[in-house]
């Protein structure tokens, strides 16, 4: 059984492929052959040790997966490590059965995405028919999902995306107009909405995040889910203030560590929508194990247009 492992945490191509045998299932567990392991930001982190978490060494990265039980059953398991990995078990009760009409790599680049989303844009605060939403890195895996969940909901959306090929995903995505990040963001969004978004979605941070602030309406909401930028941003709370601004941290990950039922109920509210054609995830890039460094790395540097997974 092949796997990626992170013998300790340093440089992405320090990761190796190593053979060995089958895990064995304990009480409650099931062996799934892994067909598709999603690829995440938070995996270059936990292998350079740069996430708050930092797992003992060695360890196997990867988050998300989609595989076959032993009795041919068709499975998701947002598993948070292990995932680069021909065979994985895991408990029986964390699984999610893949709809019929998405494929392994759609189901494991769909998770972290999703769920993201939907807990951002649902439960952190709420978009509804015919607001605006502006969504920074919206040709990335996390943004293009928003995309999808905010047009779901009659929403109109403005995608800021770094390349062509990024703001064609944005658009097959269901954004409705796209802005390069080295165009003026509040004045082009402002142009576009008719006077300014009602929400913005950043998962990049650094230096766009003032400007999509800035590109807010009155009463607007900015939405935080993170720093793919490497970026802390420092926002200007004066904007805030003056314009009755709200500003919402979402971190997912950290819900479900609170609330396993309530995660439980949206992950399966969003492989219904997905099974009935409210969503439509993208099917993402497939590459071997062989290549995950240089995945990560990719990703890392946000070279990476859409999702990625690894197929052993």
């Amino acid at each position: 059984m092949r796997r990626v492992v992170c013998k300790e945490f340093g440089p992405l191509e320090h990761l190796a492929i190593e053979d060995g045998p089958s895990p064995e299932p304990k009480d409650g567990q099931v062996l799934i052959d892994v067909k598709a392991a999603g690829v995440n930001f938070v995996d270059a982190l936990f292998v350079q040790g740069k996430y708050q978490i930092k797992p003992p060494t060695p360890f196997t990265p990867g988050g998300e997966i989609a595989g076959v039980t032993q009795d041919g059953r068709r499975v998701i398991a947002s598993c948070g490590l292990g995932g680069f990995a021909e065979q994985i078990v895991f408990p029986e009760f964390g699984l999610y059965d893949l709809p019929g009409n998405l494929t392994f790599g759609q189901g494991a680049a769909l998770i972290q995405s999703y769920a993201t989303g939907v807990f951002a844009l649902e439960q952190r605060t709420h978009v509804g028919e015919g607001e605006w939403v502006l969504v920074l890195g919206a040709g990335g895996g996390v943004g293009r999902a928003a995309v999808d969940i905010a047009m779901s909901k009659g929403a109109h959306v403005i995608g800021v995306a770094s390349s062509d090929e990024k703001r064609k995903l944005a658009i097959e995505a269901g954004a409705e107009a796209t802005i390069d990040p080295s165009e003026d963001i509040k004045t082009r969004a402002r142009e576009i909405s008719g006077g300014g978004v009602d929400v913005v979605y950043d998962p990049v941070g650094g230096a766009l995040a003032e400007p999509a602030l800035r590109a807010l309406r009155f009463m607007g909401r900015y939405v935080v889910i993170g720093f793919a930028a490497g970026e802390i941003p420092k926002l200007p709370t004066n904007q805030i203030l003056l314009n009755n601004r709200t500003v919402v941290g979402v971190d997912w990950g950290a819900w479900t560590m609170r609330d396993s039922l309530g995660n439980r109920a949206l992950v399966e509210q969003i492989l219904q929508r997905c099974a009935d054609g409210t969503y439509h995830p993208a099917e993402p890039q497939a590459f071997p194990l062989e290549d995950a460094a240089r995945v990560l790395a990719d990703m890392e540097t946000r070279k990476i247009a859409g999702k990625v997974v690894l197929t052993p």
